[in-house]
């Protein structure tokens, strides 16, 4: 039955509620200062959804309404982050953080003034959420920072993220991406677990998870049952207004309506600044909500942009951690663990302790050395530290609880996965198992070789890793891509469907990109990074196993130790049959022809890229751009001679603006080319 249009007067009256509501919305759980009765607010909202229910059409997407969940989903989809939500380097005292300082100010010219702001730093979920001309459209998780999940149903049911922007009214912008952190207060956590237990459901070993399972709920009206929380923090891309500093975007967050965390504070002072972060310290115990230190950013965008990002951390901010918690726990044994390079690691088996709502069984130990310096023996009552999401590891015995039963602890000479004699390298504290058929190095490298930031082979992970060498249906590495739907037959867990799925994306990941398979050879001391420069220097295996040292350490980013490693890794005859195995089964072993120079006409040129380009990625450009002679930045400066520019530029256009830099779009781009 076709809906017949809405009175006037109840379109006006829709459209004044969600105002009167959004307001009211706003002063209960943003500025904690209630202008209504619960009573009334009940009130008003019923009355909207009434005539929601009567006239679905006037249901917008940002009616107070729609707080209360939809649907249930059967997956997230996935979002790309238009600009990398950045993870920041840490920080342990003082000292730290007056050598981050010093750092900042070499990379600057002297004498630059800088200004600080200082944040708490939330325990909780980081999030982007995306307005378009004042509607939230988007709300997505951090996920590896590059690719998140799409949340935006349970994100609209946290009570204080503004469904619309601002808050007053007033003209809201074409563009906003606010990130923040979702988080649940201390007593709604408890609260929460309280609940789970009386109906034996799952209960949450700190708030952190309880906010994170809540939000990744597929059934939103979980989500919306659970009282989680936001602070906003940040922008990503926006259009429509101008920002050039910290300070500035945290208030005009407020001004939008977001919940600002009050203890933000801006310091021209570094004094200042430590002497804050000091405070902070004393105030851990006594707040509503968990958070596990500060961050200090560079206030100055314009600053920020010099500075840039190293890996995936930013130069201009820091984290500076709260010290760690300690606890005691009896030692119950040392096992020891084979890693995929045969470094043998030893690692604590505890009784279970609670450290910061962690229960924590098993500790490292770091190598033999340490163990055996600090004497650390089985049955030893011992201290056990945890510093945020840092691996929990054993600092010492306490020698007076000793009672005449410990046991020392003697490094082993085999191997405990294969029993082969093991080896100390020269000037290494590590011991190394170097039989080449150890399984258990097999199933560390094939866990390695399948993970998301090497081949990124999905249905792989280190349960069918550890099934496929017990099976013995991989020997080798080459062994994965032998593999056939017979291998799997009578195999219970694999279905039909299930091997052809697996069967197709190992066939799918011969085409990784180049820096793909270098990382995922996993040579020592080559991450991810470090790959992407072998990769772009050589463009080739072939090329990069004939260079010798002095070529590798030229490249910036590689010293003379991961130099040594790389050229010892390809004159070992297995690794030489390894490439060889690879290239045959069609395993890429250089760049794409479209990476390789086409031509020059970009030579000698820098650009950086900023904003949304039609039709094609950021990373797609880059790549063109490379392809013809030019290079790519991420920062603008004197040094850039273009910008290319999309949707959304943000403060990377009024830096180019500012330096007299050439702007220009992605057809102008083209049109360079020819």
């Amino acid at each position: 039955m076709t809906e017949q249009l809405p009175p006037e007067a109840l379109v006006s009256r829709a459209a004044q509620l969600r105002e009167e509501l959004r307001y009211h919305n706003h002063r209960y759980y943003t500025l904690d200062d209630p202008l209504i009765s619960d009573a009334q607010y009940d009130a008003l909202l019923n009355e909207l959804r009434a005539i929601e229910a009567d006239y679905p059409s006037l249901r917008t997407v940002d009616s107070p309404t729609q707080r209360v969940g939809s649907a249930p989903l059967s997956r997230f989809p996935k979002v790309q982050h238009p600009v990398p939500m950045l993870s920041l380097g840490n920080a342990f005292g003082p000292d730290d953080l007056n050598a981050w300082l010093e750092r900042v100010q070499k990379l600057l010219p002297p004498n630059t003034p800088l200004s600080f702001v200082v944040e708490p730093k939330i325990d909780g979920l980081a999030v982007a959420l995306t307005y378009s001309n004042g509607v939230l459209t988007v709300g997505a998780t951090r996920g590896n920072g590059e690719i998140g999940e799409d949340v935006t149903a349970n994100l609209r049911t946290v009570s204080n993220v503004p469904l619309r922007i601002p808050v007053s009214g007033a003209t809201p912008p074409e563009r906003l991406e606010v990130r923040g952190e979702v988080y649940l207060p201390i007593a709604a956590f408890e609260a929460l677990n309280e609940r789970q237990a009386a109906a034996n459901d799952k209960v949450f070993a700190n708030p952190r998870n309880a906010a994170a399972g809540s939000l990744r709920q597929l059934d939103s009206s979980i989500t919306a049952s659970r009282p989680l929380r936001f602070f906003a923090y940040a922008v990503g891309p926006f259009a429509g207004i101008e920002l050039t500093s910290q300070w500035q975007t945290l208030q005009l967050l407020r001004e939008y309506g977001f919940a600002v965390n009050p203890d933000a504070r801006h310091f021209d002072d570094w004094q200042a600044v430590l002497d804050y972060c000091h405070a902070w310290m004393e105030r851990r115990e006594t707040l509503a909500y968990e958070v596990d230190g500060v961050v200090i950013k560079i206030n100055d965008f314009e600053l920020q942009e010099q500075l840039g990002v190293v890996g995936r951390d930013p130069r201009w901010a820091i984290a500076y951690k709260f010290p760690a918690r300690e606890e005691t726990t009896k030692l119950l044994d040392i096992g020891v663990n084979v890693g995929r390079t045969g470094k043998l690691i030893p690692f604590a088996v505890m009784e279970p302790v609670e450290i910061g709502g962690t229960i924590v069984q098993h500790a490292s130990l770091h190598n033999a050395d340490y163990v055996i310096s600090r004497d650390i023996r089985i049955g030893d009552t011992v201290v056990v530290k945890r510093a945020g999401d840092v691996i929990p590891y054993v600092v010492g015995p306490i020698p007076a609880g000793r009672d005449g039963s410990e046991q020392p602890w003697r490094a082993p000479t085999l191997c405990p996965a294969c029993g082969q004699p093991v080896e100390r390298l020269p000037e290494e504290v590590d011991i190394y198992c170097v039989n080449a058929d150890c399984p258990a190095q097999l199933v560390r490298t094939l866990e390695h070789w399948v993970s998301r930031g090497a081949m990124d082979i999905v249905g792989m992970g280190e349960r069918q890793a550890q099934q496929f060498v017990e099976w013995g249906l991989v020997r080798t590495i080459p062994d994965l891509y032998r593999l056939t739907a017979a291998d799997f037959a009578e195999r219970e867990g694999y279905a039909e469907k299930r091997v052809e799925n697996l069967l197709t994306a190992i066939a799918e990941s011969k085409s990784r990109p180049l820096e793909r398979v270098i990382t995922a050879l996993g040579i020592r001391g080559v991450g991810s990074v470090g790959a992407v420069d072998l990769a772009r220097h050589f463009g080739s295996l072939d090329a990069l196993a004939a260079a010798g040292e002095a070529e590798l350490t030229a490249i910036e980013g590689i010293g003379p130790n991961t130099a040594r490693s790389i050229v010892d890794f390809f004159a070992t005859p297995a690794n030489q049959q390894l490439l060889a195995d690879l290239q045959a089964l069609g395993v890429r072993s250089a760049a794409d022809a479209a990476a390789q120079p086409l031509g020059t006409t970009l030579a000698g040129k820098t650009f950086v890229i900023t904003g949304t380009l039609p039709d094609v990625s950021r990373d797609a450009a880059r790549e063109l751009i490379e392809a013809n002679g030019g290079k790519v930045t991420g920062s603008v400066s004197q040094k850039t001679d273009y910008l290319l520019a999309g949707e959304a530029a943000g403060s990377k256009l009024s830096r180019a603006q500012q330096l007299g830099v050439a702007i220009i779009d992605w057809a102008q781009l083209q049109a360079l080319i020819g």
